[in-house]
């Protein structure tokens, strides 16, 4: 099988950046996917919402709900979540951050913030602008490929299938 030199471009650019500490790699102790539920649990609760269930952690994160529900232990132990039956319904498990789940969130968001401006620093506005719209596209082509449809090109807005 005849390997195209740009294809080996990018994955050994891709692979690159894969190694590459760009993620946060531990805020207070947390493990970078502790700090995805972290962040997911605050961007999805609200004041109509003040928990949220593993399950739909484990719809937004794209990971088993087995993975989920041992993040959750681990991250209570820490004192960062806390669990709470709910009383109408106790197979029900609603979660949510304690206030120093809250702190340890906000640090990593600020964190991840100082690393992403560094980043629009060193490329500059435009190549980062630019690089961004490549990797949404990348990503666009990734998950296409995964529903079943083997390529579709987006010119102008427009979508040719």
């Amino acid at each position: 099988m005849d390997h195209h030199p740009t294809a080996q471009k990018l994955l050994q650019s891709l692979m690159q950046f894969r190694k590459a500490s760009w993620q946060l790699r531990s805020i207070e102790g947390c493990k970078p996917s502790e700090i995805r539920v972290l962040f997911c649990i605050h961007k999805n609760i609200s004041p109509e919402n003040p928990v949220m269930k593993v399950s739909d952690i484990s719809k937004r994160l794209q990971v088993t709900s087995p993975t989920i529900t041992q993040l959750i232990k681990s991250l209570e132990a820490d004192g960062l979540v806390e669990r709470n039956i709910d009383p109408a319904d106790r197979r029900a498990v609603g979660i949510k951050l304690t206030e120093f789940g809250e702190a340890v969130t906000k640090k990593a968001k600020d964190a991840l913030h100082t690393r992403m401006n560094g980043l629009i620093e060193y490329l500059g506005e435009e190549d980062s602008n630019r690089l961004s719209e490549l990797l949404q596209k990348a990503s666009g082509y990734f998950q296409q490929r995964e529903a079943g449809i083997d390529h579709v090109r987006i010119q102008g807005g427009e979508e040719d299938v």
